[in-house]
Protein backbone atom coordinates (compact mmCIF):
# COMPACT_ATOMS: atom_id res chain seq x y z
CA UNK A 1 0.00 0.00 0.00
CA UNK A 2 1.17 3.57 -0.90
CA UNK A 3 -0.26 6.95 -0.43
CA UNK A 4 1.71 9.49 -2.47
CA UNK A 5 2.11 12.11 0.15
CA UNK A 6 3.05 14.87 -2.17
CA UNK A 7 2.00 18.79 -2.00
CA UNK A 8 0.74 18.87 -5.68
CA UNK A 9 -1.69 15.62 -4.95
CA UNK A 10 -2.93 17.17 -2.04
CA UNK A 11 -3.75 20.44 -3.29
CA UNK A 12 -5.82 19.06 -6.66
CA UNK A 13 -7.73 16.74 -4.44
CA UNK A 14 -8.61 19.12 -1.53
CA UNK A 15 -10.23 21.27 -4.67
CA UNK A 16 -11.43 18.03 -6.20
CA UNK A 17 -13.59 16.93 -2.90
CA UNK A 18 -15.72 20.24 -2.86
CA UNK A 19 -18.88 20.03 -4.18
CA UNK A 20 -18.81 23.25 -6.40
CA UNK A 21 -16.09 21.19 -8.37
CA UNK A 22 -18.28 20.95 -11.45
CA UNK A 23 -17.63 18.64 -14.28
CA UNK A 24 -15.61 20.24 -16.72
CA UNK A 25 -12.80 21.07 -13.19
CA UNK A 26 -13.40 18.00 -11.99
CA UNK A 27 -12.12 16.10 -15.16
CA UNK A 28 -9.21 18.45 -14.97
CA UNK A 29 -8.19 17.81 -11.51
CA UNK A 30 -8.86 14.29 -11.97
CA UNK A 31 -6.57 13.91 -14.68
CA UNK A 32 -3.73 16.40 -13.56
CA UNK A 33 -3.37 14.20 -10.26
CA UNK A 34 -3.37 11.05 -12.89
CA UNK A 35 -0.27 12.19 -14.08
CA UNK A 36 1.03 13.24 -11.28
CA UNK A 37 0.74 9.64 -9.74
CA UNK A 38 2.63 8.12 -12.69
CA UNK A 39 6.27 8.64 -11.21
CA UNK A 40 5.38 6.54 -8.41
CA UNK A 41 3.26 4.07 -9.89
CA UNK A 42 5.94 3.12 -12.68
CA UNK A 43 8.99 3.62 -10.50
CA UNK A 44 10.15 -0.24 -10.23
CA UNK A 45 8.81 -0.81 -13.83
CA UNK A 46 12.01 -3.09 -14.53
CA UNK A 47 14.24 -2.13 -17.00
CA UNK A 48 17.25 -3.30 -19.16
CA UNK A 49 20.77 -1.52 -20.42
CA UNK A 50 21.24 -0.86 -23.73
CA UNK A 51 23.65 0.50 -26.11
CA UNK A 52 22.14 4.23 -27.02
CA UNK A 53 23.93 6.26 -29.90
CA UNK A 54 24.46 10.18 -29.51
CA UNK A 55 25.52 12.85 -31.63
CA UNK A 56 28.90 12.67 -30.03
CA UNK A 57 29.41 9.15 -29.51
CA UNK A 58 27.73 5.97 -27.64
CA UNK A 59 26.67 5.36 -24.26
CA UNK A 60 24.30 3.28 -22.46
CA UNK A 61 21.02 3.45 -21.90
CA UNK A 62 17.86 1.89 -19.89
CA UNK A 63 14.65 0.95 -21.90
CA UNK A 64 11.35 -1.00 -20.17
CA UNK A 65 11.69 -4.40 -20.57
CA UNK A 66 7.60 -5.12 -20.68
CA UNK A 67 5.04 -2.86 -22.60
CA UNK A 68 2.49 -1.28 -20.01
CA UNK A 69 -1.38 -1.47 -20.57
CA UNK A 70 -3.48 0.51 -18.69
CA UNK A 71 -7.34 -0.71 -17.58
CA UNK A 72 -9.58 1.58 -16.43
CA UNK A 73 -12.44 0.49 -15.00
CA UNK A 74 -15.98 1.40 -16.71
CA UNK A 75 -16.98 4.28 -16.30
CA UNK A 76 -15.03 6.43 -13.34
CA UNK A 77 -11.32 4.78 -14.53
CA UNK A 78 -12.15 6.25 -17.86
CA UNK A 79 -11.19 10.13 -16.27
CA UNK A 80 -8.30 8.79 -14.47
CA UNK A 81 -6.74 7.28 -18.09
CA UNK A 82 -5.96 10.37 -19.76
CA UNK A 83 -3.82 11.67 -16.99
CA UNK A 84 -1.46 8.32 -16.98
CA UNK A 85 -1.85 8.24 -21.19
CA UNK A 86 -0.11 12.10 -21.17
CA UNK A 87 2.85 10.72 -19.85
CA UNK A 88 2.88 7.05 -21.11
CA UNK A 89 1.42 7.58 -24.92
CA UNK A 90 2.86 4.42 -26.08
CA UNK A 91 0.87 2.17 -23.76
CA UNK A 92 -2.35 -0.18 -24.74
CA UNK A 93 -5.64 0.44 -23.07
CA UNK A 94 -7.55 -2.46 -21.86
CA UNK A 95 -11.47 -1.96 -21.03
CA UNK A 96 -13.49 -3.45 -17.74
CA UNK A 97 -16.94 -2.38 -17.28
CA UNK A 98 -18.07 -3.52 -13.85
CA UNK A 99 -21.50 -2.16 -12.55
CA UNK A 100 -22.13 -1.65 -8.92
CA UNK A 101 -25.24 -3.15 -7.46
CA UNK A 102 -26.57 -0.84 -5.28
CA UNK A 103 -28.32 -3.62 -3.21
CA UNK A 104 -25.51 -5.93 -2.84
CA UNK A 105 -22.48 -3.59 -3.42
CA UNK A 106 -20.89 -6.07 -5.38
CA UNK A 107 -19.61 -5.64 -9.07
CA UNK A 108 -21.48 -7.39 -11.79
CA UNK A 109 -19.07 -7.40 -14.99
CA UNK A 110 -20.52 -6.67 -18.40
CA UNK A 111 -17.35 -6.10 -20.69
CA UNK A 112 -13.61 -6.61 -20.60
CA UNK A 113 -11.78 -6.19 -24.00
CA UNK A 114 -7.80 -6.02 -23.38
CA UNK A 115 -5.32 -7.24 -26.14
CA UNK A 116 -3.76 -10.87 -26.25
CA UNK A 117 -0.76 -12.51 -24.19
CA UNK A 118 -1.37 -10.55 -21.54
CA UNK A 119 1.57 -12.34 -19.30
CA UNK A 120 3.84 -10.02 -21.82
CA UNK A 121 2.52 -6.54 -20.30
CA UNK A 122 2.65 -4.52 -16.85
CA UNK A 123 -0.31 -4.08 -16.33
CA UNK A 124 -1.92 -0.58 -14.05
CA UNK A 125 -5.61 -0.90 -13.01
CA UNK A 126 -7.32 2.37 -12.64
CA UNK A 127 -10.21 3.55 -10.61
CA UNK A 128 -10.34 6.48 -8.73
CA UNK A 129 -12.42 4.59 -5.69
CA UNK A 130 -11.26 1.59 -3.87
CA UNK A 131 -14.40 1.49 -1.88
CA UNK A 132 -15.43 -1.87 -0.40
CA UNK A 133 -12.89 -3.33 -2.54
CA UNK A 134 -15.21 -5.44 -4.92
CA UNK A 135 -14.57 -3.95 -8.38
CA UNK A 136 -10.36 -3.79 -8.33
CA UNK A 137 -10.75 -7.60 -7.08
CA UNK A 138 -13.50 -8.71 -9.52
CA UNK A 139 -10.91 -6.62 -12.09
CA UNK A 140 -8.07 -8.45 -11.10
CA UNK A 141 -9.76 -11.73 -10.92
CA UNK A 142 -10.54 -11.14 -14.45
CA UNK A 143 -7.43 -10.22 -15.59
CA UNK A 144 -5.45 -12.95 -13.90
CA UNK A 145 -7.99 -15.84 -15.76
CA UNK A 146 -7.21 -13.81 -19.10
CA UNK A 147 -3.59 -14.40 -18.21
CA UNK A 148 -2.40 -11.42 -16.92
CA UNK A 149 0.89 -11.86 -14.70
CA UNK A 150 2.65 -8.32 -14.05
CA UNK A 151 -0.52 -5.92 -12.20
CA UNK A 152 -1.18 -3.26 -10.35
CA UNK A 153 -3.97 -1.05 -9.34
CA UNK A 154 -4.11 3.17 -8.87
CA UNK A 155 -6.88 5.17 -7.45
CA UNK A 156 -7.51 8.44 -5.73
CA UNK A 157 -9.21 7.84 -2.92
CA UNK A 158 -8.87 4.62 -0.71
CA UNK A 159 -10.86 3.64 2.03
CA UNK A 160 -9.24 1.18 4.49
CA UNK A 161 -11.80 -1.49 4.29
CA UNK A 162 -11.52 -1.75 0.84
CA UNK A 163 -7.66 -1.79 1.17
CA UNK A 164 -7.78 -4.71 3.51
CA UNK A 165 -10.31 -6.80 1.49
CA UNK A 166 -8.23 -6.03 -1.89
CA UNK A 167 -4.65 -6.73 0.05
CA UNK A 168 -5.86 -9.80 1.44
CA UNK A 169 -7.46 -11.16 -1.79
CA UNK A 170 -3.90 -9.64 -4.00
CA UNK A 171 -1.51 -9.70 -1.26
CA UNK A 172 1.31 -9.44 -4.33
CA UNK A 173 -0.53 -6.37 -6.31
CA UNK A 174 0.84 -2.98 -5.48
CA UNK A 175 -1.50 -0.32 -4.16
CA UNK A 176 -1.16 3.74 -5.18
CA UNK A 177 -3.22 6.20 -4.07
CA UNK A 178 -3.63 9.78 -3.47
CA UNK A 179 -5.19 9.97 -0.14
CA UNK A 180 -6.50 7.52 2.51
CA UNK A 181 -10.08 8.49 3.58
CA UNK A 182 -11.39 7.75 7.71
CA UNK A 183 -13.86 4.60 6.35
CA UNK A 184 -17.01 3.77 4.43
CA UNK A 185 -20.66 4.90 5.38
CA UNK A 186 -24.11 2.40 5.22
CA UNK A 187 -24.36 2.80 1.62
CA UNK A 188 -20.66 1.71 0.79
CA UNK A 189 -18.88 5.22 -0.18
CA UNK A 190 -15.75 6.53 1.44
CA UNK A 191 -15.85 9.12 4.04
CA UNK A 192 -15.09 11.74 3.80
CA UNK A 193 -14.84 11.21 -0.32
CA UNK A 194 -15.26 12.99 -3.09
CA UNK A 195 -18.70 11.44 -3.70
CA UNK A 196 -19.81 9.52 -6.97
CA UNK A 197 -16.80 9.75 -9.02
CA UNK A 198 -18.54 8.74 -12.36
CA UNK A 199 -21.34 10.92 -11.91
CA UNK A 200 -19.21 13.96 -10.97
CA UNK A 201 -16.81 12.97 -13.68
CA UNK A 202 -19.37 13.10 -16.29
CA UNK A 203 -22.21 14.78 -14.90
CA UNK A 204 -25.06 12.61 -14.01
CA UNK A 205 -25.22 13.20 -10.45
CA UNK A 206 -28.95 14.09 -9.40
Amino acid sequence: MHVLDHPLIADELTRLRDPQCLPQEFRQRVRRIASLMVPAVTADLPTTTVPCPTPLETTTGLRITRDILLAPVLRAGLGFLDGFLDLIPQASVAHIGLARNEETLLPEPYYLKHPPNLENFTIILLDPMLATGGSAIEAVRRLRAAGARHLRFACLVAAPEGVGAFESAYPDVPVFTGALDRCLNQLGYILPGLGDAGDRLFGTAL
